[in-house]
């Protein structure tokens, strides 16, 4: 698969640890978005989407932030403690929802995105820079967009 797009949204405060958001494009047909440029203590990192954990009420059964000390439903007390520590003793508070397998992998996606945001960020610097638009959860493109060939139609998949 080749990255063929990679958007930058930058965040207007640039004291901040979070840079930026980004969204990656794969062949011109597969999109991953919300992925976080961080700013670390060895430089920028990228963290994959991801979704907060959760666990259940033992009163209730609902499901609660494992960060939370009361259920949203009931108003319980919540047990302390309920995350998965990691090796290094670190609460496990997210999980990812999309991420490369191999570290060769990883390192060639943030290389492409850090790489991606550093040139978006010197645009930024440039008098009348206007933000690159992000996609939204519509549709992204009318039609075909001009000079990206369309891709060829994925064989259908039946039950029968």
């Amino acid at each position: 698969m080749e990255i063929t797009e990679v958007r930058i949204k930058l965040m207007e405060d640039h004291q901040e640890r979070l840079q930026a958001f980004c969204s990656l494009t794969f062949d011109h047909s597969f999109v991953i978005r919300d992925l976080k440029i961080i700013e670390g203590t060895k430089g920028s990192f990228v963290a994959m989407p991801s979704r907060k954990l959760t666990d259940r009420c033992l009163k209730c059964r609902m499901k609660n932030h494992l960060r939370a000390s009361y259920c949203n439903q009931c108003g319980s007390r919540l047990p302390e403690d309920r995350a998965i520590k990691t090796e290094e003793g670190r609460a496990k508070l997210y999980a990812d929802i999309a991420h490369p397998i191999h570290a060769a992998s990883r390192e060639a996606m943030a290389a492409r995105i850090v790489q991606a945001y550093a040139e978006e960020f010197e645009k930024s610097k440039a008098p009348g820079y206007r933000p690159v638009e992000m996609d939204t959860d519509e549709e992204r493109y009318d039609g075909e967009p001009a000079g990206i060939p369309t891709p060829p139609a994925m064989p259908s998949v039946t039950g029968a």
